[in-house]
Protein backbone atom coordinates (compact mmCIF):
# COMPACT_ATOMS: atom_id res chain seq x y z
CA UNK A 1 0.00 0.00 0.00
CA UNK A 2 1.95 3.56 -0.71
CA UNK A 3 2.35 5.54 2.04
CA UNK A 4 0.40 9.28 1.50
CA UNK A 5 2.06 12.62 2.83
CA UNK A 6 0.50 15.77 3.10
CA UNK A 7 3.00 18.07 1.13
CA UNK A 8 3.13 21.33 3.68
CA UNK A 9 5.74 23.98 3.57
CA UNK A 10 7.94 24.17 6.55
CA UNK A 11 7.44 28.04 7.11
CA UNK A 12 3.30 26.05 7.45
CA UNK A 13 4.03 23.21 9.40
CA UNK A 14 3.65 25.00 13.02
CA UNK A 15 -0.14 26.54 12.06
CA UNK A 16 -0.59 23.19 10.34
CA UNK A 17 -0.39 21.47 13.48
CA UNK A 18 -2.25 23.97 15.46
CA UNK A 19 -4.88 23.78 13.11
CA UNK A 20 -5.21 19.65 13.55
CA UNK A 21 -5.03 20.17 17.38
CA UNK A 22 -7.52 22.54 17.25
CA UNK A 23 -9.65 20.11 14.97
CA UNK A 24 -8.93 17.60 17.20
CA UNK A 25 -9.81 19.17 20.13
CA UNK A 26 -13.53 19.92 18.71
CA UNK A 27 -14.16 15.98 17.85
CA UNK A 28 -13.09 15.51 21.27
CA UNK A 29 -15.81 17.89 22.68
CA UNK A 30 -13.16 19.77 24.79
CA UNK A 31 -13.64 22.98 24.61
CA UNK A 32 -10.70 25.42 26.38
CA UNK A 33 -10.68 28.66 28.07
CA UNK A 34 -9.68 31.35 26.25
CA UNK A 35 -7.56 32.54 28.72
CA UNK A 36 -5.35 28.98 28.88
CA UNK A 37 -5.97 27.77 25.38
CA UNK A 38 -2.41 28.84 23.54
CA UNK A 39 -0.63 27.45 26.52
CA UNK A 40 -2.66 24.21 26.66
CA UNK A 41 -2.54 23.75 22.50
CA UNK A 42 1.27 24.52 22.74
CA UNK A 43 1.50 21.71 25.36
CA UNK A 44 0.09 19.30 23.56
CA UNK A 45 1.89 20.72 20.20
CA UNK A 46 5.11 20.05 22.42
CA UNK A 47 4.25 16.47 23.02
CA UNK A 48 1.60 15.31 20.93
CA UNK A 49 -0.35 14.78 24.32
CA UNK A 50 -4.31 15.25 24.28
CA UNK A 51 -4.77 14.78 28.41
CA UNK A 52 -2.83 17.98 29.19
CA UNK A 53 -6.05 19.23 28.17
CA UNK A 54 -7.75 17.98 31.14
CA UNK A 55 -4.87 17.90 33.64
CA UNK A 56 -2.91 21.07 32.84
CA UNK A 57 -4.16 23.14 35.80
CA UNK A 58 -4.36 27.28 36.43
CA UNK A 59 -4.70 29.39 39.57
CA UNK A 60 -7.12 32.00 38.86
CA UNK A 61 -5.98 34.49 35.99
CA UNK A 62 -3.02 32.95 35.88
CA UNK A 63 -2.38 33.13 32.24
CA UNK A 64 -2.89 36.81 32.60
CA UNK A 65 -0.27 37.46 35.34
CA UNK A 66 2.21 35.42 33.88
CA UNK A 67 2.56 37.43 30.98
CA UNK A 68 2.19 40.73 33.06
CA UNK A 69 5.01 39.32 34.72
CA UNK A 70 7.21 38.79 31.93
CA UNK A 71 6.10 42.36 30.14
CA UNK A 72 7.32 43.77 33.52
CA UNK A 73 10.49 42.05 33.03
CA UNK A 74 10.52 38.94 35.06
CA UNK A 75 13.55 36.58 35.48
CA UNK A 76 13.13 32.82 34.67
CA UNK A 77 14.51 30.15 37.38
CA UNK A 78 14.94 26.45 35.49
CA UNK A 79 15.52 23.35 37.03
CA UNK A 80 17.07 21.79 34.09
CA UNK A 81 19.75 23.23 31.18
CA UNK A 82 17.14 21.48 28.72
CA UNK A 83 14.64 24.08 29.49
CA UNK A 84 16.42 26.54 29.70
CA UNK A 85 18.09 26.24 25.91
CA UNK A 86 14.21 25.80 25.10
CA UNK A 87 12.59 29.44 26.84
CA UNK A 88 12.75 31.86 23.53
CA UNK A 89 15.35 34.35 25.17
CA UNK A 90 15.21 37.17 22.64
CA UNK A 91 11.84 37.59 22.92
CA UNK A 92 12.46 37.67 26.90
CA UNK A 93 14.95 39.97 26.92
CA UNK A 94 13.38 42.21 25.02
CA UNK A 95 11.51 42.81 28.35
CA UNK A 96 14.08 42.90 29.97
CA UNK A 97 14.10 39.42 31.71
CA UNK A 98 16.66 36.65 32.04
CA UNK A 99 16.27 33.06 32.16
CA UNK A 100 18.99 31.28 34.88
CA UNK A 101 19.53 27.06 35.79
CA UNK A 102 21.92 26.55 38.50
CA UNK A 103 21.77 23.16 38.50
CA UNK A 104 25.12 21.95 36.22
CA UNK A 105 27.19 24.53 37.83
CA UNK A 106 30.25 23.41 40.31
CA UNK A 107 28.88 25.54 42.83
CA UNK A 108 25.91 24.02 42.83
CA UNK A 109 27.09 20.75 43.21
CA UNK A 110 30.05 21.70 46.01
CA UNK A 111 27.04 22.96 47.96
CA UNK A 112 24.67 20.10 47.56
CA UNK A 113 27.77 17.71 48.94
CA UNK A 114 28.47 19.16 52.05
CA UNK A 115 25.04 19.80 52.99
CA UNK A 116 23.45 16.32 51.98
CA UNK A 117 21.00 17.10 49.62
CA UNK A 118 20.00 17.64 45.91
CA UNK A 119 21.41 20.04 43.52
CA UNK A 120 17.59 21.02 42.99
CA UNK A 121 17.42 22.24 46.24
CA UNK A 122 20.30 24.40 46.28
CA UNK A 123 19.57 26.06 43.38
CA UNK A 124 16.53 27.44 44.83
CA UNK A 125 18.17 28.93 46.95
CA UNK A 126 20.72 30.02 45.05
CA UNK A 127 17.95 31.52 43.21
CA UNK A 128 16.20 33.22 45.82
CA UNK A 129 19.36 35.45 46.17
CA UNK A 130 18.21 37.36 43.09
CA UNK A 131 16.28 40.68 43.72
CA UNK A 132 13.35 40.85 41.15
CA UNK A 133 10.07 39.56 40.07
CA UNK A 134 10.83 35.23 39.44
CA UNK A 135 8.93 32.75 38.19
CA UNK A 136 10.17 29.23 38.95
CA UNK A 137 9.53 26.79 35.93
CA UNK A 138 10.13 23.28 37.10
CA UNK A 139 10.29 20.11 34.72
CA UNK A 140 12.23 17.57 36.16
CA UNK A 141 12.89 17.60 39.64
CA UNK A 142 9.80 17.59 42.39
CA UNK A 143 12.45 18.60 44.94
CA UNK A 144 12.55 21.69 43.58
CA UNK A 145 8.82 22.41 44.25
CA UNK A 146 9.34 20.81 47.65
CA UNK A 147 12.06 23.25 48.42
CA UNK A 148 10.42 25.75 47.13
CA UNK A 149 6.84 25.27 49.45
CA UNK A 150 9.38 24.90 52.52
CA UNK A 151 11.06 28.29 51.75
CA UNK A 152 7.67 30.06 51.46
CA UNK A 153 6.40 28.62 54.36
CA UNK A 154 9.81 30.04 56.03
CA UNK A 155 9.37 33.42 54.31
CA UNK A 156 12.70 33.03 52.56
CA UNK A 157 11.97 33.15 49.37
CA UNK A 158 8.41 34.70 47.24
CA UNK A 159 7.92 33.68 43.99
CA UNK A 160 5.72 35.35 41.72
CA UNK A 161 4.73 32.62 40.07
CA UNK A 162 5.04 28.57 39.76
CA UNK A 163 5.42 26.54 36.46
CA UNK A 164 5.64 23.28 38.05
CA UNK A 165 5.20 20.19 35.56
CA UNK A 166 8.28 17.81 36.61
CA UNK A 167 7.82 14.06 35.41
CA UNK A 168 8.09 10.99 36.84
CA UNK A 169 7.17 8.64 39.82
CA UNK A 170 8.87 9.29 42.96
CA UNK A 171 7.43 12.55 44.86
CA UNK A 172 5.99 14.30 41.91
CA UNK A 173 2.47 14.05 42.27
CA UNK A 174 2.81 15.34 45.90
CA UNK A 175 5.09 17.82 45.44
CA UNK A 176 2.90 19.29 42.58
CA UNK A 177 -0.03 18.97 44.73
CA UNK A 178 2.10 21.21 47.64
CA UNK A 179 2.52 24.08 44.62
CA UNK A 180 -1.66 23.68 44.13
CA UNK A 181 -2.50 24.55 47.81
CA UNK A 182 0.03 27.26 48.23
CA UNK A 183 -0.97 30.95 47.86
CA UNK A 184 1.21 31.69 44.77
CA UNK A 185 -0.14 31.98 41.03
CA UNK A 186 0.55 28.68 38.91
CA UNK A 187 0.34 26.47 36.35
CA UNK A 188 0.55 22.73 37.70
CA UNK A 189 0.10 19.88 35.54
CA UNK A 190 -1.31 16.93 37.94
CA UNK A 191 -0.63 13.60 37.94
CA UNK A 192 3.36 12.16 36.68
CA UNK A 193 3.50 14.00 33.31
CA UNK A 194 5.38 16.63 32.76
CA UNK A 195 9.04 17.42 31.45
CA UNK A 196 11.83 19.83 31.11
CA UNK A 197 10.03 20.49 26.93
CA UNK A 198 6.84 21.06 28.83
CA UNK A 199 8.55 23.67 31.30
CA UNK A 200 9.30 25.49 27.90
CA UNK A 201 6.89 25.03 26.09
CA UNK A 202 4.37 26.66 29.00
CA UNK A 203 7.17 29.34 29.15
CA UNK A 204 7.20 30.24 25.11
CA UNK A 205 3.54 30.01 24.90
CA UNK A 206 3.71 33.14 27.18
CA UNK A 207 5.96 35.30 25.95
CA UNK A 208 5.25 34.09 22.02
CA UNK A 209 1.35 35.92 23.37
CA UNK A 210 3.57 38.58 24.31
CA UNK A 211 5.14 38.92 21.14
CA UNK A 212 2.20 38.85 19.02
CA UNK A 213 1.15 42.00 20.67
Amino acid sequence: MKTEFEFVKPEEIEKRSFAIITEELSEKGICLDPENEMVIKRVIHTSADFEYADTLSFSPNAVNKAKKLLENGADIITDTNMTLAGINKRVLSYYGGEAHCFMAEELTAKLAGEQGTTRAAISMERASKIQKPLIFAIGNAPTALMKLDEMIKQDKIHPAFIIGVPVGFVNVVPAKELILQSDVPYIVNRGRKGGSNVAAAICNALLYELGRR
